[in-house]
This record gives structure tokens, sequence and C-alpha cells, in this order.
């Protein structure tokens, strides 16, 4: 089933265009993991994307016995720069957990930073001409159940 934007019925698609929705994004996608290789910033297009695989927090919520996940896209969009800390971005394969998002308003609006926070002190700071990002949800995750073993990610899966 679907609904007239074509996405399957329990899929979210969320745009941020101020703090207040990027809170409601960050609760989301709190607790995803996601890998260093699936970190793409594409300077040339001032676009950062994340795949992720979130925790379907609405399965969670109705009472499932296990938490599924979900396979999903994060994008920011009019990124003037991505620096990162704590993140091998040269190791494509390392785990990590996202913890959440936060905006910080530069003096001059709209501009302002995006931290994203990772599990193991990783973060990544991108600083925007304004604030402009989106969740979309791909599909179900069939491996990715919540009774993962928890050394992959320290202990915080």
């Amino acid at each position: 089933m679907s609904d007239a934007a074509g996405v399957a019925l329990g899929q979210l698609k969320l745009l941020a265009l101020d703090p207040d929705d990027l809170a409601v994004i960050s609760a989301h996608v709190q607790d995803a993991r996601v890998e260093t290789g699936d970190i793409v910033w594409r300077q040339a297009e001032k676009r950062l994307v994340v795949g992720l695989h979130r925790l379907d927090w609405e399965q969670t919520l109705s009472g499932e016995p296990i938490p599924g996940r979900l396979i999903a896209a994060l994008r920011f969009d009019r990124v003037l720069a991505c620096k990162s800390r704590n993140i091998a971005i040269d190791a494509p394969e390392t785990p990590l957990e996202l913890l959440g998002i936060e905006f910080y308003p530069a003096q001059e609006a709209p501009s302002g930073s995006v931290v994203l926070m990772f599990s193991r002190g990783g973060m990544l700071r991108l600083d925007v001409e304004c604030l402009e990002c989106a969740l979309t949800d791909l599909g179900p995750d069939h491996l990715g159940t919540g009774d993962a073993d928890s050394d992959d990610l320290g202990g915080l899966a």
C-alpha cells in the first residue's frame, strides 16, 4: 500500500527547515547504526548524505517484542563545510551509532551549524547557509533486528 506521494505506508519522509523540525528528525534517528563509508560529503553539490539503519520506533512503541530497523537516508543541503572529530573516515566499515542532531544558529540568520553526535565521541559539524534536512525511509532492514552483537557498537546496540 502507498499514499498519494508513492511512499509505502509506515515509512517516513520528513523535512526540517527549523530547529523544531530537526528535533523531530533527531528523535527518529536516535540510536541509528551508521558505517563511516555511508557518510558521503558531496562538496560540489553542497550536500551531505548519511545512509543509516534506524530503529523503527513506531513498531517498538506498538509493543513488538523484537524491534525492527529501517534503511533510511538523512540528507543535508546548502552545506558550506563539513568537519569531523573522532570518526575514521578512511575506515569505511567502522560502525557508529547516531545519538542525536542539533542546530546552532549563527549571528547572521539563517546560517548556522548542524552537529551530528555519534557514539565514542564522534561528531560531524556542518556549516550551513540555512537549515535544510530530509529523512527518508527506503524500506525495511531485514537483517537489522535489535538483537545484534553489542560488541559492534561498544555495548550501545
